[in-house]
């Protein structure tokens, strides 16, 4: 791994506006993406995207957050925070996937969901609440990869997979620093000290198994190297990939549920 760095430091270098999105990862993984829209519901929500591609040579469903690097992307895609508009194409496209048996791959990247009263009006925890339901009790291997901010139940909502993996210098929590800050302090100004406690980085929450692998980045983060950094993502999916294949759809199902409902489970002193 690269030098000790603090969470705060982890947390800029996750935020690097030049730090390798799902489009990147699209062209440097992928080959034949072929992008389905729409929720088939309501609209179309671009901070969502998705379809169906090759992953040397395999057919799968590949689903992330997108920000945008120009600020009128930015705009454009909300920051990376999906609408319930997002979720519910999301989930349509991991039903397409469990009905032609294709592994689904998430890249997540965002801060959260968008919070805007028209997603409010549109349903916003049903539909995250729905993707947890739905994805808790697929058949086909799942992967989640947080490339970036993995906050609250925005992210959550994209990460119900057999194998949790983050790059190093990402980050994965409840919510924002900035937040954290402003609840329990109620001074936003407190982040850098919420950071530590939240334990949000990525050698954190593989010591607490809330992860299950680490991808290392180049010396300084991956925007200094984005090939690098793809190449190692391609690396630990077909590495993952690989064991996951093997395995029948219920034990996949099985492993799934099990695993999150380990999650912050205390043994009791004898």
């Amino acid at each position: 791994m690269s030098a000790e760095l603090t969470a705060a430091e982890r947390l800029a270098i996750a935020r690097h506006p030049q730090r390798p999105g799902i489009t990147e990862y699209l062209d440097g993984l992928f080959t034949d993406f072929f992008e389905l829209r729409g929720d088939r519901l309501c609209g179309e929500d671009p901070a969502i995207l998705g379809g169906v591609a090759l992953f040397h040579g395999m057919p799968v469903t590949v689903i992330g957050t997108r920000k945008g690097k120009t600020l009128e992307e930015n705009v454009r895609f909300h920051f990376g925070m999906p609408s319930p508009e997002g979720y519910r194409k999301a989930m349509r496209l991991m039903r397409q996937a469990e009905k032609f048996r294709r592994p689904i791959i998430t890249l997540i990247d965002t801060s959260g969901a968008y919070p805007g009263m028209e997603a409010e009006e549109h349903g916003q925890g049903e539909a995250i609440a729905r993707s947890l339901y739905e994805m808790s009790q697929l058949t086909v291997p799942v992967i989640a990869v947080v490339t970036g901010e993995g906050n609250s139940g925005g992210a959550l909502a994209l990460a119900v997979a057999n194998r949790v993996l983050m790059l190093e210098n990402a980050v994965y929590a409840v919510l924002s620093p900035e937040g954290f800050a402003t609840i329990l302090w109620r001074d936003a100004s407190r982040a850098a000290e919420a950071c530590e406690i939240m334990r949000m980085t990525a050698p954190d929450l593989l010591r607490l198994g809330v992860i299950d692998e680490i991808i290392l980045e180049p010396e300084g983060g991956a925007h200094l190297a984005p090939s690098i950094a793809v190449r190692q993502v391609d690396r630990a999916l077909s590495r993952q990939l690989a064991e996951l294949v093997k395995k029948s759809g219920g034990a996949l199902a099985a492993e799934r549920y099990e695993k999150f409902r380990k999650l912050g489970a205390q043994k009791e002193d004898p």
